[in-house]
């Protein structure tokens, strides 16, 4: 039987191999060092080169980051299991069991603090591994002989060196704001939260307004910012021809699909309307031409991504 970690890493070269082993039951070698008409080699060696060795076993397990990374022909025969990300509860878990592990003590909030930078355990045990160390470093230095405690100062201090950024960018807040509001995405398995802002201002001529969009949130989203004018124009009667308005994605987030819709089509209306939107809810959904709602995808991801910290 045979069990394959991050299958996805091998040269797609070796997989094709991998796979006609998986058919032929059997695998050849070749060497540049071999000689088939040299009699000074063992016949055994000569035996394995010339008919291969028997490889009838079974492939019963293979891990990897993205699918897509697996030969399709290899990836055809097998059964896909997908695993959810890491929530943040289950990541602050990990720390402090690693933490009694170590026998070390935590200041209170770094698991939380911990599980803010990844959904991974294992980059999670990392952290704290180098934050141990460190504490460990500066407590010899101190010449303190106390069990060790590792600070929050010791895990930003990790967090800097390894240039890690925050999986939750974007907090909720109390407050409105005009022009400004929350969508939902997906990028691969993972959810996003996308900061969607509008501007709109009287055209300088009426009837000669234009509208800008950062190209970098892709074309689909282009779409959704024009869907929405023919919806304000529906619903409210406005005619956008008479503002100029700007819509940006912050970040500059690349959208693949169509979800952003209702969210860009509120934003520019509160700025059309000059009309404050809350800070702490977000939104998701297609929005057709005829102002429907329409369903989308990924509403696990996106779930996860909203019960993250902040």
């Amino acid at each position: 039987m045979l069990f394959i970690d991050e299958i996805g890493e091998l040269d797609p070269a070796l997989q094709n191999k991998l796979l006609k082993v998986l058919e032929d039951k059997r695998v050849f070698f070749d060497s540049a060092y071999y000689d088939p008409n040299d009699n000074n080699v063992p016949r055994y060696i000569k035996k394995i080169f010339d008919e291969g060795a028997p490889a009838d076993f079974i492939l019963i397990g293979a891990t990897t980051r993205d699918a897509e990374d697996i030969n399709p022909a290899v990836r055809s025969r097998c059964a896909e299991v997908f695993f959810e990300p890491l929530t943040p509860s289950a990541i602050q878990g990990i720390i402090s069991q690693a933490a009694v592990k170590l026998e070390v003590e935590l200041e209170k909030q770094i698991p939380e603090v911990i599980s803010e930078y990844t959904i991974e355990g294992r980059k999670a045990i990392n952290i704290l591994a180098d934050a141990y160390g460190l504490a460990c470093f500066k407590q010899q230095q101190d010449n303190i002989h106390e069990p060790i405690k590792i600070s929050l100062q010791d895990v930003y201090e990790v967090v800097q060196t390894s240039r890690l950024t925050p999986y939750a960018m974007y907090k909720a807040s109390e407050e409105q704001e005009i022009g400004k509001i929350f969508g939902l995405g997906v990028a691969g398995y993972l959810g996003s939260v996308l900061e969607i802002e509008a501007v709109a201002f009287p055209a300088r001529s009426q009837g000669q307004g234009n509208i800008r969009f950062n190209d970098t949130a892709g074309s689909m989203a282009k779409d959704s910012v024009f869907n929405a004018a023919s919806v304000i124009r529906k619903l409210s009667g406005e005619d956008i021809s008479n503002y100029d308005i700007h819509v940006n994605i912050v970040g500059g987030g690349r959208i693949d699909g169509p979800s952003a819709g209702v969210a860009i089509m509120l934003a520019m209306l509160s700025a059309i309307k000059d009309q404050a939107l809350p800070q702490n809810i977000a939104v998701t959904g297609e929005v057709s031409i005829q102002g429907k709602v329409r369903a989308v995808g990924g509403i696990f991801e996106k779930f996860t991504e909203l019960n993250r910290p902040g």
